[in-house]
């Protein structure tokens, strides 16, 4: 019998027009002869299964299951594609799990800690995880540039701690230009990183669990046209995504144990994409994406592709995983 996969896209956040992309690159190769694949949108006035005449039809957020023509649909397996809250950030994994439907992505924790930047890299220090000096603000904070400078130096990235795709991402040159900058990351979070300017080759790993084993992707060398890896070079093609990376085997020997020490950690499952600069031949750490992009334009599908995996294969695996290993019994 094939299962009911519900694929959520959508969410609340600034990133929902590139998850709507990713989910419909998901329904798009999902095979239809072994699952039921529906599309359903999640924002924030409305959850709602989407059929292809464009009719909504609204999701009961009881058990997550929804009517349509007087069928009554529950789902076996919950695909998720939404980047950035509610997806990324550890709230609809909590929500499946206390309903008991099996999901794709990490589990609620891991979510949660790995889209606060600030938490992430704190967490990964004790482990000797290199990572950029930084310093952290909270909306209402008194901002003394002087202490930020004196901490990060110039140029220093400026980042809302809870966001993706370089939404609240600055470069400041200036100690002027933070106030700037500062308001500008407010507009996307009350929390804010700023961070050292490491200058390096960037790079892109996907860690991902495969057929039950991790499993490293081909790494991603990242040249930006613009200043830095920002919206416009991810999505709007000012930017070169290089697979396999132009790094030395020593490099890529190390941002590769580097990254999987990283997953085994946190204890991940799932996708994951993280993010590093080469400083003096070490892997810096980033960030970690838990829900990254999933067009065929994305950086984790041509790494995949790279890898000798199909979008079809990719993605079936990840149903498969949550089906296999669902603890939670209804």
């Amino acid at each position: 019998m094939k299962k009911n996969i519900a694929i959520i896209m959508g969410g609340y956040s600034s990133e929902y027009q590139i998850s709507l992309k990713s989910g419909e690159v998901v329904y798009k190769h999902l095979d239809k002869n072994k699952y039921n694949a529906y599309r359903v949108h999640i924002f924030k006035d409305k959850w709602c299964f989407v059929d292809n005449e464009g009719a909504e039809h609204p999701i009961d957020r009881n058990d997550f299951s929804v009517n349509i023509s007087g069928q009554h649909i529950n789902f076996d397996c919950v695909f998720n594609a939404i980047h950035g809250s509610p997806g990324e950030d550890g709230l609809v994994q909590a929500y499946f799990q206390l309903i008991g439907i099996p999901q794709t992505s990490c589990d609620f924790y891991q979510s949660a800690l790995t889209f606060n930047k600030r938490d992430l890299l704190s967490t990964l220090k004790p482990y000797a995880i290199k990572t950029a000096q930084s310093y952290f603000l909270n909306e209402g904070d008194t901002v003394n540039t002087k202490a930020i400078v004196n901490a990060v130096g110039l140029p220093c990235f400026v980042k809302a701690n809870k966001a993706g795709s370089s939404f609240g991402v600055s470069k400041v040159y200036k100690e002027d230009e933070l106030h700037t900058a500062i308001e500008n990351s407010f507009k996307e979070d009350d929390e804010i990183i700023i961070e050292e300017f490491l200058d390096g080759t960037e790079v892109s790993i996907g860690v991902i669990t495969f057929h039950g084993k991790t499993k490293v992707l081909g790494i991603t060398e990242i040249v930006s046209e613009n200043d830095f890896f920002d919206y416009e070079a991810k999505y709007e093609g000012k930017s070169q995504e290089i697979t396999p990376a132009r790094i030395s085997s020593e490099m890529e020997r190390k941002v590769t144990e580097t990254a999987v020490k990283i997953y085994n950690i946190l204890k991940m499952k799932g996708y994951s994409r993280s993010e590093f600069i080469f400083k003096n031949n070490e892997p810096y750490l980033l960030e970690m994406n838990t829900v990254p992009g999933l067009t065929e334009a994305s950086i984790l599908p041509m790494q995949a592709k790279f890898s000798g995996i199909s979008l079809t294969q990719l993605f079936e695996s990840a149903i498969d995983e949550a089906l296999t290993n669902n603890y939670i019994k209804k």
